[in-house]
């Protein structure tokens, strides 16, 4: 998995390739904990390039969610390839999470 942080102003997009399994998940919960820790409150995880997805990157993205949401921000998500959105909508998440077709409607969502 390879993790890469852009900032767009008062947003972070974190672009993530590779598969977010129990080996990677704790290095993307470590991305998004750096740029919470770093004020950047409102995330926008680009997941064009994730083929998969366990409950570990589930993990990940509910402790993130939560974080962000407890100080005022949200984390969103865009680009969610059709076998990552599935085991999202399997575990109930597109109803904890929003998404968004590319990250460019993602971030302007925030608005």
């Amino acid at each position: 998995m390879d993790v890469r942080v852009e900032r767009r102003e008062a947003i972070a997009v974190i672009g993530v390739t590779g598969s977010v399994d129990g080996a990677t998940a704790p290095g993307l919960a470590a991305a998004f904990r750096e740029e919470i820790g770093a004020g950047f409150i409102r995330i926008v995880g680009d997941f064009a390039g994730v083929d998969y997805t366990s409950s570990a990157g589930l993990r990940a993205l509910l402790e993130t969610v939560k974080e962000t949401r407890q100080r005022g921000g949200d984390l969103r998500l865009a680009a969610v390839q059709p076998d990552v959105r599935r085991v999202l909508e399997l575990a109930g998440f597109t109803g904890i999470l929003k998404l968004f077709g590319a990250v460019d409607e993602a971030v302007a969502s925030f608005s």
